[in-house]
């Protein structure tokens, strides 16, 4: 799932409508400016059935429903934090290897 994909995986999702004039943005091709993969398939369907579940069970438990959807919203945090914190590792790794690579040459 993509950062794009990601904004309401769990419920509905709107997309941004642009300007009746406006351009696209130029597309870049660096692979390195690509959206990382923000959830596993398997984390994806996991949060979306937990949230049905949450939501299915409001009128008969509302209480209840509140708590695990407060659950869920925070193990979906923690998730993309730490799929943050791994992406951002693995750009300063590369970055560090680049500066290593171009001092070596120089």
């Amino acid at each position: 799932m993509r950062l794009a994909e990601t904004t309401w995986a769990l419920g509905t999702r709107r997309e941004p409508t642009p300007a009746p004039s406006a351009k696209p943005p130029p597309r870049r091709a660096h692979v390195e400016d690509e959206a990382p993969q923000l959830l596993t398939p398997e984390d994806e369907e996991g949060f979306r059935l937990r949230w049905q579940e949450a939501q299915n069970r409001f009128l008969d438990d509302p209480r209840g429903s509140v708590h695990s959807a407060d659950a869920l919203v925070a193990d979906v945090m923690q998730k993309l934090a730490a799929t943050f914190a791994d992406h951002k590792q693995e750009r300063s790794g590369a970055a560090a290897e680049a500066q290593e690579g171009s001092a070596a040459t120089a």
